[in-house]
């Protein structure tokens, strides 16, 4: 293992391997390419700090607690909440910015602030023949030619090793609120979420659970936050148009959203989990799709139905070229983020388009030539099973 302490160590290490680097921050996400690892936790620690600014800028091994500490302290945050994958699959380990960065992990204010990659402000990285590119900057009034910065969010460090990170955060606000309903199905659910989001009471969150603690019962959560006066009043507003069987309030509102944000009731249960991007208007559908063709599975939709989470049973290959297949036919993009891999026929990452994929293999020509870093993680192709669904043209 190679535990580089600097920049100019780490672009060293990578134009001096002779094969295949398997890139890893605090190893938490479950992804395992072949190769010399090459641990990014010695890039860690606080370059820049404005809080008046709102603006960090941090060495992309530093522990996301250490960050959520030094943010907390001035009573400030991330606002796009990325994921913390420990419980759901099952690792050990640290998450660090740099893998938050790379995986460009957002959570369930995606639907209000965005993702990840938009947060970004700049970055420093080394690419495969070892040189150290920096883009954007630390501050958030920047003009950039070609914003590189977006697209070394979700690569996944294929495109290059981070090595530093430029963040624009967000003052906590003073309160928060959630409305719980219960007992509808998955299409009124969602229309219902929809219905919110379409209202001037600027929802950060708004997700449907289709069973709670793996017990039976259906639960909408519906998110608002801000000012105490201004929380209650559209709170009030919301019940008033939708109902509510509990208003959550402070903290124990803060708990269900990172319940959510988490995937927690997927965890530590059977199962394969897949990771559904769609259009929330076919959300319902899809599912209903997937049980129609003999796919059971309970589900959770964030961002109003965006953004499914499939816990499907572990049987014969787990379905999954039917569950590609009909992703793809719903207009829709499915990543398999636990299973067995070997055992389904099917890569990880769905196939986004032949012209898409070809955008990507000709960046990845471009910043890795040698193809050594995670080399493998991004292939589209398979001979298993599940080839053929999984290079099915995505029409989103």
């Amino acid at each position: 293992m190679i535990r580089p302490e600097n920049e100019a160590q780490l672009a060293e290490a990578i134009r001096d391997a002779g094969g295949a680097l398997s890139i890893r921050g605090g190893a938490t996400r479950g992804l395992s390419p072949a190769g010399d690892v090459i641990e990014t936790s010695g890039l860690h620690g606080v370059r820049l700090y404005e809080p008046g600014a709102l603006t960090l800028v941090v060495g992309a091994g530093t522990p996301m607690d250490d960050i959520d500490t030094i943010l907390g302290e001035k009573n400030q945050r991330l606002a796009f909440e990325p994921m913390d994958h420990r419980a759901l699959l099952g690792t050990s380990g640290v998450p660090t910015i740099g893998g938050v960065a790379a995986a460009n992990v957002s959570g369930p204010r995606r639907l209000q602030v965005g993702a990840a990659r938009d947060h970004l402000l700049g970055v420093r990285f080394v690419t495969g023949t070892g040189e150290i590119v920096k883009n954007g900057g630390r501050v958030m009034k920047n003009v950039t030619g070609y914003d590189l910065v977006k697209v070394l969010a979700g690569s996944y460090g294929t495109l290059g090793v981070l090595s530093e990170v430029s963040l624009k955060v967000q003052a906590i606000p003073e309160a928060q609120a959630t409305l719980v309903l219960r007992g509808q199905g998955m299409s009124d659910a969602l229309a219902d979420l929809m219905r919110a989001m379409s209202t001037p009471y600027d929802v950060s969150g708004a997700a449907y659970v289709s069973s709670v603690n793996g017990k039976t019962g259906a639960e909408r959560r519906i998110r608002v936050e801000g000012m105490a006066g201004s929380v209650a009043y559209r709170a009030g507003k919301l019940a008033d148009l939708l109902g509510a069987d509990a208003v959550i309030e402070g903290e124990d509102s803060a708990a269900l959203w990172q319940e959510l944000r988490d995937v927690a009731p997927f965890a530590g249960r059977d199962g394969a989990v897949w990771k559904v991007s769609t259009r929330p208007s076919r959300a319902a559908g899809l599912s209903q799709a997937l049980t129609k063709g003999g796919q059971p599975h309970e589900v959770i939709a964030d961002w109003s139905g965006g953004l499914l989470w499939l816990l499907v049973p572990e049987v014969g290959d787990l379905g999954a070229a039917a569950i590609r297949a009909a992703v793809a036919q719903a207009g829709g993009h499915a990543t398999l983020i636990r299973g067995d891999l070997a055992r389904t026929g099917v890569t990880r990452f769905q196939s986004q388009g032949p012209i898409q994929d070809r955008l990507a293999a000709g960046l990845r020509a471009r910043f890795d030539p040698r193809g050594i870093l995670n080399a493998g993680l991004m292939d589209m192709t398979t001979t298993g099973p599940g080839a053929d669904a999984a290079r099915v043209k995505d029409p989103v």
